[in-house]
């Protein structure tokens, strides 16, 4: 199974969410084409019901030890109630662009 479908079905198992998006940001690095090292993830979830957005992550983090452990070079993620992905319209935050290696190097 490749890395961003295992991240996919851990986070829908372990959080049922109301939305999830787990985008692939790897070609946006210093890294060989078809990487799977960069994600971003989107999580939306009753789960997350007060709880503040470092416990949110320690249970993403917690979600995909194994994958941090391993493949996963860099995770960012917006984790959401249901309540606040309402009140954003289902409006994400873009992603900067990468700073490092030879991506910096070039420009």
């Amino acid at each position: 199974m490749q890395v961003q479908q295992t991240i996919e079905s851990k986070l829908a198992e372990g959080l049922a969410p109301a939305h999830l998006e787990v985008i692939n940001e790897s070609h946006m690095h210093s890294v060989p084409p078809g990487s799977e090292s960069h994600f971003k993830v989107i999580v939306v979830s009753p789960r997350f019901d007060g709880l503040n957005r470092i416990k949110r992550h320690q249970t993403v983090n917690g979600i995909l030890a194994d994958e941090l452990a391993g493949p996963i070079h860099a995770l960012s993620m917006e984790t959401y109630t249901v309540e606040e992905w309402h009140a954003r319209g289902g409006r994400t935050l873009a992603s900067p662009q990468c700073m490092g290696g030879a991506k910096a190097e070039a420009g």
